[in-house]
């Protein structure tokens, strides 16, 4: 059945609702995303080292052991499946640190959702937002000594709109970037640290922002009449990859980091979202719906699963394979690419 090309439809809206079920007051367009967080490990001359490992880890949310969400951690050939987080709540958005040590993730463990941050075996539990609304997305930058996120917490007389914030990696000094009315969310630091990528609905629709880390020079990369999201820099700085609706489903997209050379990397007629780069630049790991799970799943028909595929769209590999759900996924860095 043809789909109608609209911005997230509303059996997609009710799906996505169920997945961040968690967030009460997340305005519906922007709870209509599976929004990653995409902390790349490459930056200026203050770049953090990372982590040493033989085989790097893809972070991810599933709902295979219970009906709220869990963190998990997969080789990324999808084999060594690891629990992370093991409990009743909710937790989402895994975003690696950028040495590799570290996860920040988003948890309602308190009874509204903060940003936590755990050591890579899941210990060390650290809650670094206390707020009565959601603060969610967490993303790192590249130096490892801050966190931007998106939140809910109204500092105006405006409600239900949703900010980016950054903080000190320890939670402290937390301080708003964007002011408008419309929403704003999903920061991703560029990997030289001086700007940030956003998604925004200042013009009707959500398109791809780009912003000084200061949240000043706002600028419109994508520029289209149906709905960008999920924007992922690649460990270069070169090019973004996120999802957009332009045909009749979403699909994985790349472009060049001032919104140029528009390239399609999907092409599928189920839904494609949330990419995220491994270290090397080499391949982005990203979400898929299209395996409809024939026992049902979580939601209904819908079994999103993670694959991989080369950075030109080749290739592309399920890594996930089960009758829940599959989202979020979140690549370890590795190497320390720090230009000069």
């Amino acid at each position: 059945m043809e789909r109608e090309n609209v911005d997230f439809s509303e059996e997609y809206c009710v799906m996505r609702k169920k997945i961040r079920a968690f967030i009460p007051k997340l305005p519906l367009a922007v709870g209509c995303l599976v929004l990653p967080l995409i902390a790349t490990a490459l930056g200026s001359n203050n770049t953090v080292k990372a982590q040493t490992s033989t085989t790097p880890k893809i972070a991810f949310v599933s709902f295979r052991d219970d009906n709220s969400g869990d963190i998990y951690l997969m080789n990324p050939n999808g084999s060594n499946l690891t629990r992370l987080t093991n409990d009743s709540v909710s937790e989402s958005d895994p975003a690696w640190s950028p040495d590799g040590k570290q996860i920040a993730f988003s948890s309602n463990r308190e009874g509204y959702s903060d940003i936590y941050v755990m050591d890579a075996d899941g210990s060390n539990l650290t809650r670094l937002t206390n707020d009565p609304e959601y603060d969610i997305d967490p993303a790192w930058s590249p130096d490892g000594k801050r966190i931007a996120f998106t939140s809910g917490r109204n500092d105006s007389d405006r409600d239900n709109n949703s900010e980016i914030y950054v903080m000190k990696a320890d939670g402290s000094n937390q301080t708003r970037l964007t002011n408008n009315p419309a929403d704003d969310g999903d920061p991703v630091w560029s990997p030289d640290g001086k700007q940030i990528a956003f998604i925004s609905s200042r013009d009707g629709n959500f398109e791809i922002y780009v912003m000084n880390a200061n949240g000043s020079k706002l600028r419109n990369l994508t520029n289209n009449p149906t709905s960008d999201a999920d924007p992922a820099w690649s460990p270069d700085g070169k090019q973004i990859a996120f999802m957009s609706q332009r045909t009749d489903n979403r699909d994985v997209y790349l472009m060049d980091a001032d919104g140029s050379n528009l390239t399609q990397l999907t092409n599928n007629p189920a839904d494609d979202d949330a990419p995220a780069w491994s270290s090397d630049g080499n391949q982005i790991a990203f979400v898929s719906f299209r395996d409809k799970n024939p026992e049902g799943s979580n939601f209904e028909n819908y079994n999103p699963e993670i694959y991989v595929m080369d950075a030109d769209g080749s290739n592309q590999t399920r890594l996930t394979n089960h009758p829940s759900t599959d989202y979020s996924p979140d690549w370890q860095p590795l190497t320390s690419k720090a230009r000069r």
